[in-house]
């Protein structure tokens, strides 16, 4: 997912990198990236939109190695090749959309920007 594009004179956003929480803090389920220790409500609203466009463009990325990983299991000069159906059944897809994502994959490998697959 792009950034928003930034205004004159104002520094560009880039994401909050994600980190693992500790296994303690991720056992409880009020918590969430400290994000419930946060009391000034202005604090919170930017701590939570980096997170959000944390988690957006981590799932933008790993959508893209998704569509590589079904281009290379479908790749015809394969001897153990999947069909769009078995990419489908393994990712819990529909067959249109593995035949969208290795599409994608494929214009992602041979160096095109893509698109996204539901585009």
């Amino acid at each position: 997912m792009a950034e928003p594009t930034p205004r004159r004179n104002e520094p560009r956003l880039r994401p909050a990198p994600l980190l693992f929480e500790p296994a303690e803090a991720s056992a409880d389920p009020e918590h969430f990236f400290d994000l419930e220790s946060i009391d000034d409500p202005r604090n919170l609203l930017d701590r939570a939109t980096e997170l959000t466009q944390a988690f957006r463009a981590a799932a933008d990325r790993a959508m893209e190695y998704q569509a590589m990983a079904a281009a290379q299991l479908a790749d015809p000069r394969r001897f153990d090749r999947l069909t769009a159906a078995d990419i489908a059944e393994r990712a819990q897809w529909t067959e249109d959309y593995a035949k969208k994502m290795v599409e994608f994959g494929r214009d992602l490998m041979h160096g095109g920007e893509g698109r996204g697959p539901a585009d």
